[in-house]
């Protein structure tokens, strides 16, 4: 127990993080009425009006009691530019601030991470996962959907002519059009589908943690930031964290799991001594236990953004910009929560390859009914829609490392976009496929004029110097925990999640994912904490919890 730390009380499980996978963990561990279970959250509340409100997200992304606020290190195949790298504070985590597409990715990501070395992770296996968590609106229609869960997931009902023009644009382009892009393949065109519920957002906090905070069993605490993880000799036995001031403690009976995300759980593993020697010396953090792979393997879909101003029709734009309809759509909302209120910014989603030599999909384009000078900027007066296009593989990894010992101070992360010629040639030709469907037919009477890149960029060099200028995180941090076997030293977790060479410890979010998944990372992660729950309860009824493999 650190020194002149209050005891808090002792639980079987303390929950790291109450996000996406720590809301899930904290519902599904604390069913057993036997079983107390500890959720310790260093954000606090989600009651924000604009939380709830789809169209809010541009209002809760600069709100620092809800968003993180993390900035990159200087990119250096982006001109060094920082950029911003939001993250969800507070209950819900990022599921209270994202763009609420609900995306599992593709059969061969999990197949993938199987086929690493990590077995019982393949697409048939996480499949009944997402299936459990889900109350999906046609899950009478196919097999991999499933009923009664508690995540609400709704189609998206656009009222928006560009949108629905955007999409014909999109087929004509040669596009095929899907009716799920969720059931293993997700090449084509369609509406997205949203974990939006009766008109608001439905975060993992509101499916998961709220039924749940009336068992006597689980305890949730708000603004309390962990410190660090406490050991007796190679065993976790609790967490320091720090609450008004005051530093206290809390044991684990059984284990402690980290739900703190991509940047959260490495940063909290290396300032308690697990991580990379040389980053934690470098910091004058005691190395309690040598783990090269800790904070490495960043990866996140990259993204650029491209906005048309568009003639002889009604978007988005006016209703913002206009008080009167500003007003109008408020008032409506608040009446109905319905209208243009009750929808989430990307409305369709197409998943297609950059060239046709690829296996699967390796774009993702979220298409918007309004247009502004930059992300999150003043919204354009005259019509217009955006498209922001996510390229879904990579091809190169970054770091998250610690700056300080103190895990109050931000870590450095690093994602290295566009470091290779591969992901320049994939810039290019994401911005002259965009092109490609504007110039289609179904868009000619909206008379489509490029703001960004702008009709000035024709050469490859001009694309490429744009992409540089502009290139943006997804939001999608991952794989800074990775799982994976034995014989691949930078892996953190085994398949069933244990810290390798630590008892007692976990990490269970988007974090151990040994690839980036072709997709949003929120259903992949609520799918993570799921199947980690059946298995933490698996091994405690085996008695085999929290030892290393």
């Amino acid at each position: 127990m650190p020194e002149n730390s209050e005891q808090f009380g002792t639980f079987d499980y303390i929950v790291v993080g109450a996000g996406s996978a720590g809301c899930v963990l904290a519902n599904r561990l604390s069913r057993d009425p036997s079983v107390s279970v500890l959720l310790v959250e260093a954000g606090g509340h989600d009651r924000n009006f604009w939380i709830h409100t789809p169209v809010g997200l541009g209002r809760i992304l600069g709100n620092p009691k809800h968003n993180w606020g993390f900035v990159s290190e200087p990119e250096p195949h982006a001109n060094n530019r920082i950029t911003a790298v939001p993250r969800g504070k507070g209950l819900g985590g990022s599921s209270s601030i994202n763009a609420m597409c609900y995306i599992r990715g593709h059969a061969r990501d999990y197949d993938g991470w199987r086929d690493l070395g990590n077995p019982g992770w393949g697409w048939d296996d996480v499949l009944p996962y997402f299936r459990a968590i889900e109350d999906h609106p046609h899950a009478e229609a196919h097999e991999a959907h499933g009923a009664g869960g508690e995540l609400t997931v709704s189609d998206t009902h656009s009222p928006w002519a560009i949108i629905h023009a955007y999409k014909r644009a999109v087929i004509e382009a040669g596009i095929p059009e899907t009716e799920d892009f969720n059931r293993g393949d997700n090449a084509g065109v369609a509406f997205v589908q949203a974990t939006i519920r009766k008109g608001r957002r439905w975060s993992a906090s509101q499916a998961f943690l709220r039924p749940a905070m009336a068992r006597p069993n689980l305890r949730v605490v708000l603004e309390a930031h962990v410190q660090a993880v406490m050991y007796e000799g190679c065993r976790v036995t609790g967490i320091a964290f720090r609450r008004n001031s005051r530093l206290e403690s809390a044991q684990a009976r059984e284990e402690v799991i980290l739900a703190a995300g991509a940047i959260g759980s490495p940063q909290l593993l290396q300032v308690s001594g697990i991580g990379p020697g040389d980053v934690l010396g470098r910091h004058g953090v005691e190395v309690r236990h040598h783990m090269p792979g800790v904070g490495e393997n960043m990866q996140d879909h990259w993204q650029l953004r491209v906005t048309y101003r568009v003639r002889n029709t009604v978007t988005m734009n006016q209703w913002i910009t206009n008080p009167l309809r500003r007003y109008a759509m408020g008032a409506y909302y608040l009446a109905t929560h319905r209208g243009p209120m009750s929808l989430q910014p990307p409305q369709l989603c197409a998943f297609t390859r950059s060239d046709p030599s690829r296996e699967q999909a390796n774009l993702q384009f979220h298409v918007s009914p309004y247009s502004s000078e930059s992300v999150g900027g003043e919204v354009h007066t005259e019509p217009g829609f955006s498209a922001l296009i996510a390229v879904l593989h990579p091809h190169s990894t970054g770091h998250c490392h610690i700056t300080s010992a103190d895990i109050c101070q931000a870590p450095a992360i690093l994602h290295n976009f566009l470091a290779t010629p591969e992901t320049e040639r994939v810039a290019i030709e994401t911005i002259r496929m965009s092109r490609r469907i504007v110039a289609q037919d179904a868009l000619a009477r909206f008379a489509p004029v490029e703001l960004a890149p702008g009709g000035n960029a024709t050469t490859d060099a001009d694309l490429l110097a744009y992409a540089r200028q502009t290139v943006m995180t997804a939001y999608l941090q991952s794989g800074t925990c990775k799982m994976g076997p034995d014989s691949d030293a930078s892996a953190v977790v085994d398949a069933r999640l244990r810290v390798r060479g630590i008892d007692g410890l976990r990490v269970v979010d988007a974090s151990i994912m040994p690839r980036v998944v072709s997709g949003n990372t929120n259903a992949p992660t609520m799918m993570i904490a799921e199947k980690g729950a059946a298995m933490i309860i698996a091994d405690r009824k085996s008695g085999h919890a929290a030892r290393v493999a």
